[in-house]
């Protein structure tokens, strides 16, 4: 599969280049940016054949069969339909889009062009996600009754800028966090947050968008999660924390982009360090996409689960606003 990356970003840099050159055949094969230095320095340093400031020119090579889109928020939107009309099947990065209609009209285009249409949420294919998600299937802590979710970090330097001081470029840490968090307890319960209250600050590093935020969902069962991120926590540790009726699970440092972490099980039996397979999480996205390119069920995030992702991160952030508890409805673009 030969990709176009639509963004010369440090993810692309970083995880995804390395993760299409692990399979055999595959290629980025043009980089986008709005800047031609940018553009040009990035090609030289990763080895990439061609570069453009030109969407347009990027997807009239008939050779390039995908696009990973990793541009400032405020972008993806354009950015995606003009892939699909060319016929290129997408990888999207959270959030998918600014708004809930502008998310729906990017999945609707791919379901009518037959191209597909899926988002970047990789802590999916973590295989300490994965284990934790079959644990809890196999009930062996019984009934969810609550979760936490620990995402309150120190957001490295040369991250900075638009996510800081930018709203509209879709900055701020509920876009950039919360929208992970909220995906990955999906994934692990199989259930939607029906409602949520919230409160986010300013603490010091933000101008003008949220940089910490805390919220509780209430889950269509009932379960309560707390949802806590931060840009500014130096010495912050990610987890999830899932207790239930028979036991409790613990994911220690499991929210990161490699294979880190540790999974252990508690019971009255006591404690279990559960094993899980350490692959390449962006190895692993590619992989499956590649598979539902391929027509077999996508066992990745789709475009809905980054609508659904979207739905509440804006929620969230209306909580924190208003100070008034939120009701999901994911039908009624917003």
């Amino acid at each position: 599969m030969n990709w176009a990356l639509i963004g010369a970003s440090t993810i692309a840099r970083q995880y995804l280049i390395p993760a299409i050159r692990s399979f055999e055949g595959s290629e980025a094969t043009w980089v986008v940016s709005g800047s031609a230095g940018h553009a040009k320095q990035f090609a030289a340093d990763e080895n990439i054949a061609n570069t453009t400031t030109d969407l347009a020119q990027a997807l009239a090579d008939p050779s390039v069969d995908a696009v990973y889109i990793s541009s400032t928020n405020e972008k993806h939107h354009a950015q995606a339909l003009a892939a699909i009309a060319a016929g290129k099947h997408v990888l999207c990065e959270k959030p998918l889009a600014m708004s809930l209609g502008e998310a729906r009209e990017m999945i609707d285009a791919a379901k009518a062009a037959g191209v597909h249409f899926a988002t970047n949420h990789h802590l999916r294919c973590a295989g300490s996600h994965r284990a934790i998600r079959q644990l809890i299937a196999d009930g062996r802590i019984g009934e969810v009754l609550s979760v936490k979710v620990s995402h309150a970090v120190s957001l490295p330097e040369h991250l900075r800028g638009w996510r800081l001081d930018n709203p509209g470029a879709g900055g701020g840490v509920v876009l950039d966090m919360t929208v992970h968090d909220t995906d990955t307890i999906r994934y692990h319960l199989g259930e939607d947050p029906v409602s949520v209250i919230a409160e986010a600050a300013s603490a010091g590093m933000g101008q003008g968008v949220e940089d910490s935020a805390m919220a509780i969902m209430t889950m269509a069962s009932g379960i309560q999660v707390l949802s806590h991120v931060s840009f500014g926590h130096p010495f912050g540790k990610t987890g999830v924390e899932i207790h239930g009726s028979k036991g409790a699970i613990y994911g220690k440092g499991v929210i990161a982009q490699t294979p880190a972490g540790e999974v252990t099980l508690v019971t009255a039996d006591g404690d279990e360090d559960i094993s899980f397979p350490r692959h390449d999480l962006y190895e692993q996205v590619l992989a499956e996409f590649a598979a539902a390119v391929n027509g077999q069920p996508h066992q990745g995030a789709t475009g809905e689960d980054g609508y659904k992702s979207l739905a509440v991160a804006l929620a969230v952030r209306e909580a924190a606003a208003t100070g008034q508890r939120q009701h999901l409805n994911y039908g009624e673009p917003q």
